[in-house]
């Protein structure tokens, strides 16, 4: 059995909740939890209790954004073949424009 853990306000998480999602669905959330640089636990619990998603610049964030980027890159490339735009793809690019943005609005702020 798993220790139990605390959340930020000493509170115990000993609940467990779960549910099923396809694998396109399971690869969208597993692709913005590597984004944001948040544990899947912590990632699901913002959103479903509608809580801004921080997204904390460090080089595992920064890589998986590299990484994703070269993904959208091949994707454009093979549309551009005459293939047509998936809505994974769309959601994708979507998800990376947030945070590059997110990440403009700190850098005006100089943080």
């Amino acid at each position: 059995m798993s220790a139990k853990n605390m959340d930020n306000h000493n509170r115990w998480r000993n609940r467990t909740v779960a549910f099923r999602v396809s694998d396109e669905e399971n690869a969208q959330i597993d692709l913005a939890v590597k984004l944001t640089g948040l544990t899947k636990q912590d990632y699901i619990t913002r959103r479903l209790l509608c809580k801004d998603v921080v997204v904390q610049g460090n080089p595992r964030v920064f890589k998986a954004l590299r990484d994703q980027l070269g993904a959208v890159l091949d994707e454009l490339r093979r549309i551009e073949a005459g293939d047509g735009v998936n809505d994974e793809l769309l959601d994708a690019i979507n998800l990376i424009a947030d945070i590059m943005d997110g990440m403009k609005e700190d850098s005006a702020y100089g943080n």
